[in-house]
Parts: C-alpha cells; structure tokens; sequence
C-alpha cells in the first residue's frame, strides 16, 4: 500500500510498495500535552531535516507517540521531503524486505517497535536498517511502549542502537488538554463541541487523540447526515 501523501524519489518508489499513509489532520499544533514541549522541539527539528539523526520515544498507550509521529510525517511531506510511516505491530507478519530501500528516504518514522521484540529475524533486520540510515545521513524517528532497556530485545546491539540518539518519555496530556484538542478540531471542520459532550466522549471511548479525533470526524459525519446537532443523548445512541 503507497502512502498517497509520501513524495518518494524514483530510485525508492519500486521498493516501498508497503508504505503506510498517516492519517490526515494529525499535526504538531493539534498534539496535545504540554509536558512534552522538549520532545515536540525535537521532533520538529528532525523533521526538517536538522537535530538528531535518532529519536526513540516511549510511553503507554494514550500518550501521543503515533500522532508524534506522524505529525512529523505530516511537517517533512509538507516540505517535499520523502517520508514513510511504518506502523511495525502491521508490518511483523511480513517479509523483512519491507524495509529495503528506506534509507533512500529522508525521514523513517517506525511505530509500535515493541512489536518485533523478541523476533529474531525482524530485530536483526532493523538493526542493519539503523546502520543504514546512518550511512545515508536520513532521520529515524521510533517509538515503542517502553524505554530501550525495558524492551524485550534479545539483540543487544538493536538495543544500543535504539538509544543511539535522545530517548524522550511522553507524558499523557490531561483531560482539559484533549478537551481542548477535540474542541480545536470540531472548529476546523466547521461546528461546534460543547464542553459536556466532549467530556462524554473522552470518558467513555478509547482515550488516545487519533482514537478520539476519528471517532470525532465519525460523529461529524453523522450529524450531517441527520442534520442533529452533537447532544450527549445523539452521541451515546452513535457509539
């Protein structure tokens, strides 16, 4: 599947048959979390093609990682640059081939690395991935659900080569924080989302952001489609 949003070079395009399309709407001014400011700074440089060459980032589920990610995807498409966004918990079952030819690229962003650990094939494969995205002088962006060290990696030297560069932790945004996003979201689509109905939603449905934003597009939709304003009582018969 190509990324419809990945503007490869020639000489990458025929081996990335795989690339993952982010989502669309997911950037850094939507990322909420104000304990995260270095990790966004970082990220943001990486992006453009500046700072650290490797970033790991790591964190429980709800935290942001993915939408980190792909927010910089977002930044570096946006600035012509060739992207790809590897979500690896979708990617473990396939050949390692699916890794050939991304350094040609100049940011790799590899999600969910906690899901190879253990894989010998896999963690070998991104071992000699790491060290040839250094030779080729492109970002890598990666994040997992723990630190480096607390990752079930059985290759010692993957596990030196994740914590090549700065390891950030992301902090969980708090509640008004997400209720902030949600509202700033339902604005940019064009409507309204009460402060009621956007605490209803975060406490009775997934709590990470990319969870949260397409249940809040499904809801968009929905309310067009029965011209019904966002009520709680219209948002519970919908999810």
């Amino acid at each position: 599947m190509t990324s419809k949003h990945s503007a490869k070079t020639p000489a990458v395009k025929e081996q990335l048959p795989l690339a993952y399309a982010w989502r669309d709407g997911l950037s850094f001014d939507n990322f909420c979390g104000a304990g995260n400011t270095a990790v966004v700074q970082s990220l943001q440089h990486g992006a453009d093609g500046g700072g650290d060459q490797f970033i790991y980032l790591w964190g429980a589920p709800g935290t942001g990682k993915s939408h980190l990610l792909q927010a910089a995807c977002q930044r570096a498409a946006g600035q012509g640059r060739a992207v790809a966004y590897l979500p690896l918990a979708d990617f473990v079952e396939l050949p390692i081939e699916a890794l050939d030819g991304l350094e040609g690229l100049s940011l790799v962003c590899l999600d969910d690395v906690q899901a190879v650990a253990g894989v010998a094939h896999w963690e070998e494969a991104l071992f000699h991935l790491y060290n040839r995205l250094r030779d080729s002088g492109a970002v890598l962006l990666a994040a997992g659900d723990a630190s480096p060290a607390g990752l079930d990696i059985v290759l010692p030297d993957l596990r030196s080569r994740l914590g090549w560069g700065p390891v950030f932790r992301v902090q969980e945004p708090q509640e008004d924080e997400k209720i902030h996003a949600l509202q700033a979201r339902a604005k940019a689509r064009g409507f309204d989302l009460p402060d009621e109905v956007a605490r209803y939603l975060i406490r009775r449905s997934p709590r990470d952001m990319t969870s949260l934003f397409a249940l809040l597009d499904r809801l968009d939709q929905a309310s067009l489609a029965q011209q019904r304003r966002l009520t709680i009582p219209f948002v519970r018969n919908l999810i």
